[in-house]
């Protein structure tokens, strides 16, 4: 539509060879028709009031609004608002010039048909400049994507509309300025939109139209060139269109929409579970991957003629757009899963060397931002160790309740080279691992976090877990050796795999561990004690009473096979500090005693059962001969004929066993009944020698006499007086 006349101009002067025909500018995504309308001969035209010239600027940018591309709309009212302080400019210089119009500058008219007016000629000049009728408009040549030559004839106009503004050509009829400097205004603002049309189109599209992006780089390298300067204060001509920022702003935009396409059918937020947002980070990563590839590939071989950075401003464009739609995806992420997948992706797969597929076309770390910024990946990772630790304490509760339904189900046992085994050890290793592991995926920091929250898990479950089994009716030889078992290993696997991390747990881990050997040692321990019962009585002098002890000993020793070694060993020492222990305590608390030849058949059935007591331990592999002494000494004791080599033997005793005290020497010589006299020598003898023997101190596996209680009896009172 041409617009309406807002003031009332004269007869027009046509060129004589000027071409009337009235076109109509092609619709593409933006429409101008202003320039249609014929320049006013300055001679026989009205001057217009400003607010007429409002009403003419207001009318023109209306209808070209519905028409203005959608891809920078600050471009237009930055156009208009520079325009109309030029436009502003000219009417006041026209309304106080004070004299008559000066004649016309001629100039050469281009066919810019709907797009550019024809420039209204004076003179005889007009008919050279006069364009050819086969040449295209301005809007044609940019709906047709020739940008280089419709950029030629809007800077041809524009150079000829500034002469004409400096002659005071316009002095008495600014509205026609208006329209042609609004017709420039627009037609500059449609190559603006067609270069962000171009940029848009080429990821879009499956193709690349390398000459159209060609014909792209070169004419923002003609525009920097045309206008290289800022005009006056208010001047709109002439100046810097700012067209390689547009370019810019446009791949922005074109990446933010590819980025924000990509997964959108997907609804991550919709579940705690990881598998929408694990699919959806995918497909963002195959439409950058995609693009990128693209980029490099085939659209910059299309820029090479020019200097544009073409693959760092799409690689900025793609980085800050996924960086905007992982802060979106952070915000609805739920669950540990959720801010799992979100972390690892940022960390492992987009900042990966091969994302791109190609080393060449890896992403660059320094020059580009974090991903996340400090503060949100700082709280993603809060945020994840929350639900970690939440989620590590119910694995935990898991492992035990599948314990448990064990213990209930009475499973099969398995033997695991050659040790009892429970999944116990096994389950809360991977537990540890898989966790730990995954998080140093994503940072040292995170796996520092998450092994001390599964280090306190561990720690609270171990004694948990020990008072849930000590309940159970499962406690047998082969479950506490199992759990044995499980302790051993826990200790030694996640020692050696976390060195210096997780020290708390050796202190769970080893009292749960003597939690269980003892146990295993009360069982063995209640199986014989009753045995004990018959020894050193008349029956035990013609009897073997020993044989069904150390039956028990043998069996309890099949066990301690499938036991780690070295509690294997201690408990087998134990068992047999055990077994002595008791045999003296039976000895020295005897409910018969003997005189005469009965003492000297008990000393020697003591010798035979000291011998048969070490030879069956010995023989079970256990290494505390330190044992062997005991029965043996207060055998010859009791059995001594020469009354004063008991002396050398009660030294011997009492060397060998430092923890014997006074009140044992007592009870000893209770039994041998010596009389008051060589009884307080010998008491009197050993006494500096268990002075002695108090100030040495033993370990607590090394304690033999100091846990048998003797109690005071007729005898030994008859004894000490």
């Amino acid at each position: 539509m041409p617009l309406p006349q807002t003031g009332a101009p004269g007869p027009e002067v046509k060129s004589p060879r000027e071409p009337r025909k009235s076109q109509t500018l092609p619709v593409t995504t933006w429409k101008s028709n202003s320039m249609k309308e014929q320049s006013v001969h300055h001679g026989g035209s009205l001057r217009p009031s400003l607010g007429m010239l409002k009403q003419t600027l207001f009318r023109t940018s209306l209808r070209t609004s519905t028409h203005k591309p959608k891809e920078d709309p600050g471009l237009f009212r930055r156009s208009s608002r520079f325009l109309f302080r030029s436009l502003r400019r000219a009417i006041d210089e026209g309304l106080t010039a004070g004299h008559p119009q000066g004649p016309a500058v001629p100039e050469k008219p281009s066919k810019v048909t709907d797009g550019v007016s024809r420039q209204a000629a004076t003179g005889t000049e007009a008919e050279d400049l006069e364009p050819q009728a086969e040449s295209k408009s301005v809007a044609d040549l940019i709906t047709e994507r020739q940008l280089v030559k419709a950029f030629e004839q809007l800077r041809y106009l524009e150079t000829q509309l500034v002469a004409d503004k400096t002659s005071r050509t316009f002095t008495q009829d600014p509205t026609a300025y208006a329209r042609r400097a609004m017709d420039l205004c627009l037609h500059y603002d449609g190559m603006a939109a067609e270069i962000g049309a171009i940029v848009r189109e080429a990821l879009s599209s499956e193709g690349v139209d390398r000459d159209a992006l060609a014909e792209l780089a070169q004419v923002v390298h003609l525009e920097e060139e045309a206008h290289q300067t800022s005009q006056a204060e208010g001047d709109f001509l002439s100046t810097p269109r700012h067209w390689r920022m547009h370019w810019e702003d446009a791949v922005r935009l074109s990446a933010q929409e590819r980025v924000q396409q990509a997964g959108a059918k997907v609804i991550p937020g919709a579940a705690e579970g990881s598998s929408d947002l694990a699919q959806l980070l995918a497909e963002l990563g195959g439409v950058v991957r995609h693009d990128l590839q693209k980029v490099r590939l085939e659209m910059q071989p299309a820029y090479e003629a020019t200097d544009f950075p073409v693959w760092e401003t799409y690689l900025r464009a793609f980085h800050s757009a996924v960086a905007q739609r992982l802060q979106e995806l952070a915000r609805d992420a739920r669950g540990c899963e959720q801010l799992y997948v979100l972390l690892d992706w940022a960390a492992n797969v987009y900042g990966s060397p091969d994302f791109l597929g190609a080393p060449d076309l890896a992403l660059p770390t320094e020059p580009l931002p974090p991903l996340l910024e400090p503060a949100l990946w700082a709280r993603l990772e809060s945020d994840y160790t929350s639900f970690l630790e939440t989620k590590i304490t119910s694995c935990f509760d898991s492992i035990l309740q599948l314990e448990q339904n064990r213990w209930e189900a009475d499973e099969d046992r398995e033997v695991l080279q050659g040790l009892y085994h429970a999944p116990l050890s096994i389950d809360v290793h991977m537990l540890v691992a898989e966790h730990v592991k995954a998080a140093g995926a994503i940072s040292a920091e995170l796996e520092a976090t998450t092994l001390q929250i599964c280090a306190r898990a561990l720690c609270l479950f171990v004694p948990r877990f020990e008072k849930a089994f000590l309940a159970s009716k499962a406690v047998s030889e082969w479950y506490l050796g199992a759990y044995i078992n499980a302790c051993v290993e826990l200790r030694t696997s996640l020692l050696a795999r976390f060195p210096g991390t997780i020290k708390e747990l050796e202190k769970p881990l080893v009292a749960a561990t003597n939690s269980f050997q003892k146990h295993l040692l009360q069982i063995v321990q209640q199986d014989m004690q009753p045995l004990f019962k018959v020894l050193y009585t008349k029956s035990w002098l013609t009897q073997d009473t020993l044989r069904p002890l150390m039956d028990k000993v043998v069996d309890f020793a099949h066990h301690l096979e499938h036991v780690t070694p070295p509690l294997a060993q201690e408990t087998l020492q134990e068992v047999h500090r055990f077994v002595v222990r008791e045999y003296l305590g039976q000895v020295l608390r005897p409910h018969e005693r003997f005189s005469g030849q009965d003492r000297l058949k008990g000393s020697n059935k003591m010798n035979l059962d000291a011998q048969a007591i070490s030879n069956t331990f010995q023989g079970l592999g256990s290494e505390a001969k330190w044992l062997d002494q005991a029965i043996l000494s207060v055998a010859e004791i009791l059995g001594e004929t020469y009354k004063d080599d008991i002396r050398r033997h009660l030294e011997t005793l009492i060397r060998s066993y430092p923890d014997i005290r006074r009140d044992h020497i007592l009870a000893i010589l209770a039994l041998r009944r010596l009389g008051r006299r060589r009884n307080q020598n010998l008491l009197q003898h050993t006494q500096d020698l268990l002075r002695a023997a108090h100030e040495t101190r033993l370990p607590s596996h090394h304690v033999l006499f100091e846990e048998i209680e003797v109690p005071t009896s007729v005898d030994v009172l008859i004894t000490c007086i």
